[in-house]
């Protein structure tokens, strides 16, 4: 499979199982605005949070290759549950084969090694979709880094489906929010921080906000990835030289291009095009 990559510098990749991701890509772009970017979404196979960990694996690793094969060599995961059930086995399994100068980034990583300064209860919540809460991985990668930390979850799973039906600011997403909320901080009175463990999540700050303790940190993940991958390449230059700087994106979907116009517009506040691929 190597041979058949692209060795020339390309773009970097941004991989969402749907559209959560452009809300990490448009902090990214804020932060490194001179580089090229492809965001492709599974738009066809959405949502992820629900599958298991086999099918997220497969689905993210043909989502990777897609990219690979689109002259990318570095691609980020903007998708928490494709970096809880399929960063690891990607990155340790696949790449080998595939092409070892290649890199596949995550999410969770970064978020987590910013939790540390923030709390100082060393209580965090984490508020994510059932499949980001039923990997463990933000309390197995907090506790690798803090193991003093206590992490308590929470899955919600409405968030994803309100934001994605353009339901955000409704009244009737308030009884979800505040129903979750108030799990999550009842599991845990000591809880100082929260974590939105969904790319989705930003869209619902402000009720959020209005249902969560004032004072309570909210820790949401664009800016957080984007300072983490300007270090990293700063760190790695022969990453960064094999990423192409025009300062343009491009947008891909496994859906229909037009509904994927629309739902963008939500996330990016601009309009877009963008074209359909097929993964396999």
């Amino acid at each position: 499979m190597k041979q058949d990559l692209p060795n020339i510098p390309g773009p970097i990749g941004v991989f969402d199982s749907g559209y959560g991701g452009l809300t990490i890509l448009k902090q990214i772009r804020g932060v490194l605005p001179e580089y090229d970017y492809i965001y492709l979404g599974d738009n066809a196979r959405t949502p992820y949070g629900t599958r298991s960990f086999e099918v997220v694996y497969e689905f993210t690793r043909q989502a990777v290759t897609k990219l690979f094969e689109m002259g990318c060599h570095l691609v980020i995961l903007a998708c928490n549950t494709a970096s809880a059930k399929a960063l690891r086995s990607i990155q340790i399994n696949d790449l080998p084969k595939i092409d070892p100068s290649r890199r596949v980034l995550g999410v969770i990583r970064p978020t987590v090694e910013s939790i540390g300064e923030i709390t100082h209860s060393r209580h965090v919540g984490v508020l994510a979709t059932d499949g980001t809460i039923k990997s463990e991985s933000y309390p197995l990668e907090i506790h690798k880094l803090f193991p003093d930390i206590i992490v308590s979850g929470e899955a919600c799973p409405m968030w994803v489906p309100l934001v994605e039906n353009n339901e955000a600011n409704s009244t009737g997403a308030d009884y979800f929010i505040k129903k979750n909320i108030d799990q999550l901080l009842n599991k845990d009175k000591l809880i100082d921080t929260v974590i939105l463990g969904c790319t989705h999540y930003p869209l619902l700050l402000p009720k959020i906000q209005r249902f969560i303790p004032e004072n309570i940190q909210l820790v949401t993940q664009g800016e957080y990835v984007a300072t983490s991958l300007q270090n990293y390449l700063q760190r790695h230059p022969e990453i960064d030289k094999k990423c192409t700087k025009g300062s343009t994106t491009q947008f891909c979907t496994s859906e229909a291009k037009d509904k994927f116009t629309e739902s963008a517009f939500v996330f990016l506040n601009e309009v877009i095009s963008v074209q359909r691929v097929l993964l396999e």
